[in-house]
């Protein structure tokens, strides 16, 4: 019987590729085939052995079980189950979360689509991509960072109260701040470490991102000073700290590693901020652009908890892990050759290398982008197209076109990695 449960939630997580918010996409035959096997086999099982079975299933499988019973609906929302949950699973990247915006108007874009990651071994089924995200806030939104399986996003401008919302859309469970001197374009990083013992509410930390100019001697020095708000005190604070720094952030702002925030910037160095001791540094990027042909495009994320570099040229595409924040020392774990990604996927691409090769001004938009990097996977621009490409495996997929997403302006997106998880914005 448990087997058969086991086998029955597994076809709804496979079968279902919804948004980070929905509960899935099965045609509605097949999710009532499914219905009726979850209501047998809850006959069979009291309730301790279904929490513990439930426990261990991921959980884009656990948002269609909700609505199996009342029962299951109140043992998966509760907090003993989500700790239960979080303890025997491991967070595992779900999709991409993507917004474009426009490079010098002042109006935000207010479509969010979602580009999910196959569940399979492959990277398969990632023709999706939709468009309601976050259709349970109040407002239309723009997304500023994703951490853990929460998101932090603000109101779109123009707007009469600015307002930042942390939520989670699996729960689609929020939160709403205060956010005074607002700027559109400063940035606003999530840290959020996943504590299975947590009681009563979720604690999180908010740090912002802000150039100041500061003239000594006749000289203007450009700096970088850091914000943080609590969740715990429910106020903002300006840190003692700042970063001498001239570069603007750009790409992935704020991924979150073992308490520490990174920020990739263009002037060949990663911006860190360790958020409990309030501290920041600058790390060199493996190879400065200026040692290339074109100029090249890069990305940074994490993977097995460290921070990648990636990084694609008339060279091919390079992978990094950083081995040494102080010594800024990095090591090369995958690459690939244009020749050779062109050589597996002819369908796919063609002259990619003379292709890159035309870029030798920032201004021209660059063939290959690669927009955001997360456990192995890599999603990239290519001319009008999207792919995932799973990296380790040298696996590549056709997620979309600029023309789906009904593109305006992909010259800069916002892409952010997202993971669903169950973790509670709410009170207890």
């Amino acid at each position: 019987m448990l087997m058969n449960l086991e086998r029955n939630c597994k076809e709804l997580m496979v079968k279902g590729e919804g948004d980070c918010g929905s509960r899935t996409s099965i045609p509605s035959n097949m999710f009532m085939s499914i219905f009726m096997k979850m209501k047998k086999v809850q006959k069979f099982l009291n309730t301790d052995v279904l929490f513990d079975v439930l426990t261990r299933i991921p959980v884009k499988a656990l948002l269609g079980l909700k609505c199996i019973s009342r029962e299951w609906h109140c043992i998966i929302s509760s907090r003993s189950f989500i700790r239960a949950q979080l303890e025997n699973n491991e967070l595992v990247l779900t999709g991409f979360i993507l917004q474009e915006k426009f490079m010098w108007c002042k109006d935000d874009i207010k479509t969010v689509s979602y580009i999910p990651v196959g569940t399979t071994t492959t990277i398969g089924d990632a023709k999706m991509q939709h468009q309601r995200v976050f259709h349970f806030l109040p407002e239309d939104v723009v997304v500023l960072a994703s951490c853990k399986g929460l998101v932090c996003c603000r109101s779109c401008f123009p707007s009469e109260e600015p307002t930042i919302y942390v939520c989670n859309p699996s729960n689609k469970q929020w939160i709403k701040l205060d956010w005074n001197g607002c700027e559109k374009n400063e940035s606003i990083a999530l840290a959020f470490d996943l504590d299975p013992s947590f009681d009563n509410f979720t604690k999180f930390k908010l740090v912002r991102v802000k150039q100041i100019v500061i003239c000594e001697d006749e000289y203007e020095e450009i700096y970088l000073e850091f914000e943080l708000y609590s969740s715990e005190t429910g106020a903002w604070w300006k840190s003692n700290e700042t970063c001498q720094c001239g570069n603007n952030l750009i790409k992935n702002k704020g991924i979150y590693i073992g308490g520490v925030l990174h920020w990739l910037t263009d002037g060949d160095q990663v911006l860190t901020f360790d958020v409990a001791k309030e501290l920041s540094w600058l790390i060199s990027v493996p190879v400065p652009a200026f040692e290339f042909e074109t100029i090249p495009e890069a990305c940074i994320g994490e993977s097995e908890e460290k921070l990648h570099y990636v990084l694609i040229s008339d060279v091919g595409l390079h992978v990094w892990y950083l081995d040494d924040y102080y010594e800024s020392k990095w090591t090369l774990k995958n690459y690939k050759s244009l020749e050779e990604i062109e050589g597996k996927y002819p369908n796919f691409f063609f002259n990619l290398k003379n292709r890159v090769l035309e870029r030798v001004d920032v201004e021209l938009s660059p063939w290959m982008n690669p927009l955001s990097f997360k456990d192995g996977i890599l999603l990239m621009k290519v001319c009008a197209d999207l792919f995932l490409y799973d990296i380790e495996n040298n696996k590549i997929a056709q997620t979309c076109t600029l023309q789906d997403l009904n593109s305006k302006s992909m010259s800069c997106p916002t892409v952010l990695p997202h993971s669903l998880s169950l973790v509670p914005l709410t009170h207890a």
